[in-house]
């Protein structure tokens, strides 16, 4: 498929999505998977950011999968400009960097998903079913680790760090965790601290994908 937007006249009932990738095959494969379902469509491919930032302004999508490895360029450049132009669209980077690094800047830069090149499109495609702006998506093969005991879990989580905890995984930030739980926004840094000190990570997304591989948000709804 070259370059382009799907037809605009269909109903909007399908989520649309662009498909940003420079392997012709794996976005192709992709675009195929998305037009056969009911409830999303592919609205156009893009192989450069500069295609992709024009292809985004003029179908204006609902969701924008983003592959980090553009050929010579930066797709992480690309997730924070069309997070900075499109506050509302949700993105999902499906790259084959899936380190904790990898992933932590793909959020900070905006990303709402995560699954690797690598996986199951069945995967893929239950990311970008679950992922919604503000808040983060991480595809279960990203979270597969050694599960949580006696002995090798963290030290147990307060009630209200388990609050705290939930709320980050709902994509919550710092100031809106503390008007949720109706504490000053010092105190709600330091239960941040404890967490992520509990959990042996230093930023928001390690601890929610070390939550979920622990099984600490199982059960948990965002806010």
């Amino acid at each position: 498929m070259t370059e382009g937007a799907a037809p605009l006249g269909r109903g909007r009932t399908r989520r649309r999505v662009v498909i940003v990738d420079d392997h012709a095959a794996f976005a192709d494969l992709l675009r195929l998977a998305l037009d056969g379902l009911d409830d999303l469509e592919c609205a156009g491919t893009a192989r450069t950011p500069a295609a992709a930032e024009e292809l985004v302004e003029r179908v204006a999508p609902d969701i924008a999968v983003v592959d980090l490895m553009l050929g010579a360029e930066d797709g992480l450049a690309l997730v924070g400009r069309l997070r900075a132009a499109r506050p509302n669209l949700v993105l999902v980077v499906s790259s084959a960097r899936s380190d904790t690094g990898t992933l932590t800047a793909a959020a900070i830069a905006g990303a709402n998903g995560f699954a690797p090149k690598s996986g199951e499109f069945a995967e893929l495609l239950n990311v970008l079913r679950t992922a919604k702006a503000g808040a983060v998506s991480v595809a279960p093969s990203l979270l597969a680790g050694p599960a949580a005991d006696e002995d090798t879990g963290p030290e147990r989580l307060t009630t209200r760090e388990s609050e705290v905890l939930r709320l980050m995984g709902g994509g919550a930030s710092v100031p809106e965790i503390a008007r949720v739980l109706n504490i000053s926004l010092n105190t709600c840094r330091s239960h941040v601290r404890a967490v992520h000190t509990k959990l042996g990570v230093r930023t928001q997304l390690e601890a929610v994908v070390t939550a979920q591989r622990l099984g600490l948000l199982r059960s948990a709804d965002g806010p």
